[in-house]
């Protein structure tokens, strides 16, 4: 699942169940557990009552594990006049130990009928045998009762007939809309099931290790067609008109990747080089901007197919762009579903930026077909392995596939982000416990996919890509069609490495001059299971404390925590027990060798072979982990940078601007220092290094100016715009150059433009006016686009406009630039008219809510009106979004973090405990409380150095 950015393919059978999985709770083999009637007979008062009242046999939120599933065969058939469906499953089960119950999931859905056949009966075309059906609520599940204990080892068929609404929501089998180019709503069902929303559409065994077939039949109307994981092999025409179409029996799966759609939508279609048929599906009026995610599409499944050694094992790929999507997109196998602005690109209207989030999604998503569904983690505790595995072949598979992208210098962004949340405390690791379906969906975070993937390009890095991708092949083939664990995980890389030992001279690298320079102690010393385990089972990211002592290097390592320094009376408590396995990696002033070392102990001396004048850790930034030269050590840093800053790798520039800010946060520097280093930003010339920069001094502009600050403001924007003159005079208004060069153009005029830089201004003016006389016909420049659209909106006249061409746009790239420049407006009640229409649904689809509500409160003008609106229609926005859900945590976090003073603590405070005592509890109410803590903290304690600093640099 790609959350913004979100998983088939399984032949196992019994034998691996009784081999391989140990549930929590139970064993799924009879000789390691007691059968659950046996617990239900001793104890029946410690069970809860179910709807009727009757005693609930099963208490546990996890399924038991007695029954599994083998195969589904399912007939849906939604009216989308109602807004409902029917629907009809057979469920081919294996008893494993005697029982008297079957207990599955269902949410929402209405049990009609239920009946049980052996497979004598089945054979002799016997009826079955009605059960008794007792529902659970709180745990989303039903228990089927049986007339005669079922037996051991043998196989039954469960036949369920139900019926329910299409969802309101996103989740489940629900209902999208969108309208045409004449006007007319048209409605479209999906689904979306990830993690625990099959349930939602039929009885199912909604847990990833319950692998099974799945056989649909779909009735539609002659104006639709209906999509579903696998290739369709016949239509039944049946009376009145309607169709049933059949599709091929899918590979073993989880329920989570189930996929069906009846729509109306046309596609574009093309074929690998293996001969997979891949299609692209939109609405038929957006069908022009499907052709991109063709060509990208075709190009990345051919790449991973000879990435990973294996082909992918389903006949046909569809891609299908849904108007109402919560995330950006749903790796469900054989058919991906994408939200709009996710997998569609219009070269009129879609910016650089744009393209580049197309095919990260599309790269992301293609590799879950490996990671996630043809090897899923047995629980969501792990589903950092799906996630965190899709999130670094990102990486992975564009510099090969789009290296004019550059995406590789993109990356360290997706480390920087997740450092924010892990120093703090209230992170968690990235294999966590999770149980109820709320704390599952808060896995899907940024330490799941971004902390995942750095700790995956890390160890990439210290074992070589080459070693490193036979590693993961070995696990991919090994684990093929079944589930898997961190360990596993290791156990695989560890396994490559000896295999790779005896073919490269006892070294775990094939690389030789790597070998020969450093790691001729790993297999000694290096145990990968512990190492990992550090990263994975502890939270948090370490700092690496560096002294440079003639030729001798000290090394120290401690837990990072941003937002509390070492004078704070809780930083002892909250360093105990923290230690990691870092491969630390340097290079000095007398060789541009990259050293290796792994850290393992609280402090280690290294020794350096010659005098040097400075040392660089954490080459490229390929650790996760913040660096702090302590003595001279910035000093002989900031001098370099302002000397020659080429000297130091590109990368690493960008490393240094990123961890000496992070410091000052921690207390470890102060902000003159950390602002100094940025003086030698004019001479920069990488553009990425200029940009990270840049992004500081912003993100300091902005919270001055969101409390108010006059002076300081007034003074940051002189800097800005004085220090960066250069850089702004010289940027076109033209889409030209590379893609740095674009993304320059539109991070430095938007600023340029939010300042009030004149010529700025002017030129955005002029643009904007001749758009709106060519009554929306002329075509901007895609990079300026939404910084045009911004200045625009200031007025009245060109706010209308705006609103007007939101509505009548096609494209979704389009129609975001327009409402995040609608979000800018000064004036507050054009403000809540568009949260007004972001709650109505319409005009702004719900899907939009979320982002709405982020862009607003990031308007100083619009901040306490986010909140108060969050505030005052929390109930109204539970009925829209699950509580755990992506949405409502970005609009939780998104309409509070930036917050800085300690009246809005005190008030978030008493907000969330509210929640609490309601039972709306969220792990990320702590994280924002924990970050708006360190927002006041900095101000007090840097806020007199900023203005000092500005006043000297003016």
């Amino acid at each position: 699942m790609a959350n913004s950015c979100r998983k088939l393919v399984f032949n196992i059978y019994i034998g691996f169940y009784c081999s391989a999985v140990i549930m929590p709770q139970k064993c799924i083999c009879p000789q390691f557990t007691s059968s659950p009637i046996d617990e239900f007979n001793k104890d029946a008062e410690a069970f809860p009552a179910a709807t009727n009242g009757q005693i609930f046999p099963w208490h546990e939120l996890r399924l038991p594990t007695v029954v599994i599933p083998l195969h589904y065969d399912l007939l849906i058939h939604p009216n989308l006049t109602s807004l409902d469906f029917v629907a009809s499953e057979k469920i081919e089960v294996l008893v494993r130990d005697a029982t008297q119950f079957i207990v599955l999931h269902s949410k929402d859905l209405e049990i009609i009928n239920a009946s049980l056949q052996s497979e004598e009966d089945v054979r002799y075309r016997k009826p079955g045998e009605r059960l008794t059906v007792l529902s659970y609520p709180a745990h989303q599940q039903i228990a089927l009762l049986v007339p005669e204990k079922l037996r051991a080892d043998l196989r039954y068929s469960v036949a369920i007939d139900f019926q329910a609404k299409l969802a309101d929501g996103f989740e489940g089998f629900y209902k999208s809309t969108y309208r045409t180019l004449g006007g007319e709503t048209r409605t479209i069902a999906v689904t979306d099931f990830e993690p625990t929303e099959a349930r939602m559409a039929f009885p199912c065994f909604d847990e990833p290790l319950f692998k099974a077939n799945f056989s649909i039949k779909i009735r539609r109307e002659s104006r639709h067609i209906a999509l579903s994981n696998m290739p369709k092999v016949k239509t039944i025409e049946l009376e009145g008109g309607l169709l049933e179409d059949h599709f091929e029996t899918t590979v073993k799966m989880s329920t989570y990747l189930v996929a069906y759609i009846v729509c109306d939508f046309t596609s574009v279609s093309g074929t690998t080089s293996s001969g997979v048929k891949v299609s692209i599906y939109a609405s038929p009026d957006k069908r022009s901007q499907t052709h991109y995610a063709l060509e990208a599409s075709l190009k990345l499944l051919d790449f991973y197919e000879n990435y990973f050694d294996i082909h992918y094992p389903l006949p046909k790929l569809d891609l299908i762009a849904i108007p109402d999507f919560a995330s950006g997109a749903m790796e469900n196998w054989g058919l991906i579903t994408y939200r709009e602005t996710s997998l569609l690109f219009d070269p009129k209207t879609s910016s650089t930026s744009d393209k580049l989030w197309v095919t990260k999604v599309i790269a992301h998503e293609l590799a879950h077909q490996w990671f996630g569904n043809l090897v899923t983690m047995e629980w969501w505790n792990d589903i950092w392995l799906n996630e965190g595995f899709a999130r670094y072949m990102e990486l992975i598979s564009l510099n090969i596939t789009y290296p004019e992208l550059q995406f590789d210098d993109t990356f360290s962004n997706t480390c920087f982000e997740v450092i924010k949340r892990d120093s703090l405390n209230s992170s968690h690791p990235i294999s966590n416990q999770a149980k109820t379906p709320t704390q599952i969906q808060e896995m899907f975070d940024a330490i799941s996919y971004n902390k995942g993937a750095c700790i995956l390009n890390m160890l990439k890095d210290f074992l070589s890509e080459e070693t490193f991708r036979k590693g993961i092949i070995h696990y991919l083939k090994k684990f093929s069609y079944r589930n898997a664990r961190n360990d596993d995980l290791w156990h695989s890389l560890s396994n490559n490495c000896l295999e790779s030992d005896s073919a490269s001279s006892g070294f775990c690298y094939s690389d030789s001059k790597k070998a020969s320079n450093t790691l001729a102690f790993l297999r000694e010393n290096v145990e990968l299971k512990e190492m990992m385990a550090t990263w994975t089972l502890q939270k948090g990211i370490p700092l690496v404390v560096v002294k440079r002592e003639g030729r001798s290097l000290r090394l120290q390592q401690e837990r990072f925590l941003s937002g509390v320094s070492k004078e704070d009376p809780e930083w002892g408590t909250l360093q105990e027990r923290y230690l990691w396995h870092i491969p630390v990696t340097y290079y000095t002033s007398s060789s541009n060798v990259i050293h290796r070392h792994i850290l393992k102990l609280k402090t280690d001396t290294l020794d350096l072979s010659e005098k040097t004048n400075w040392v660089k850790f954490n080459v490229d930034t390929n650790g996760y982990y913040v660096v702090h030269y302590e003595g001279q050590g910035w000093d002989e840093l900031i001098t370099l940078l302002n000397q020659n800053h080429t000297l130091l790798r590109p990368k690493d520039r960008i490393g240094l601007i990123h961890d000496v800010f992070q410091l000052v946060s921690a207390g470890r520097l102060t902000l003159d220092k950390a602002l100094d280093l940025t003086r030698y930003l004019q001479h920069e010339t990488s553009i990425p290094a200029l940009l990270k920069g840049l992004e500081y001094l912003e993100l300091f502009y902005h919270m001055v100016e969101r409390r108010n600050i006059s002076d300081v403001t007034e003074n940051l924007k002189h800097h800005l715009l004085q220090y960066f003159k250069p850089v702004i005079d010289t940027q076109s208004w033209v889409d030209e150059g590379s893609v740095w060069d674009r993304m320059l153009r539109s991070t430095v005029l938007k600023l340029a433009c939010y300042l009030n830089h004149a010529p700025c201004i002017q030129k955005a003016t002029e643009l904007f006016s001749q758009w709106m006389e060519s009554s929306g016909k002329l075509n901007i420049p895609t990079d300026v686009l939404k910084i045009v659209y911004s200045v625009g909106a200031q007025t009245t006249a060109g706010w209308n406009y705006l609103l007007e061409q939101y509505e009548l746009s096609l494209s979704g790239a389009e129609k975001n630039k327009i409402l995040y420049a609608l979000s800018t407006s000064k004036h507050q009640e054009k403000l809540m008219k568009l949260i007004e229409l972001g709650m109505e649904g319409k005009v702004i689809k719900t899907q939009d809510l979320a982002a709405l509500l982020f862009a607003i409160a990031k308007n100083p003008k619009g901040q306490q009106l986010a909140w108060n609106f969050v505030k005052e229609n929390w109930t109204h926005l539970l009925k829209k979004f699950e509580l755990g859900s992506f949405p409502m945590r970005t609009i939780v976090s998104g309409t509070t973090s930036h917050f800085s003073s300690k009246d809005e603590l005190q008030e978030v405070k008493l907000f969330f405990e509210s929640l609490k005592a309601q039972g709306s509890h969220l792990d990320i109410f702590q994280t924002i409380l924990e970050a708006i803590s360190k927002n006041i903290k900095w101000l007090e304690k840097n806020l007199p150095t900023l203005r000092k600093w500005l006043l000297i640099s003016i």
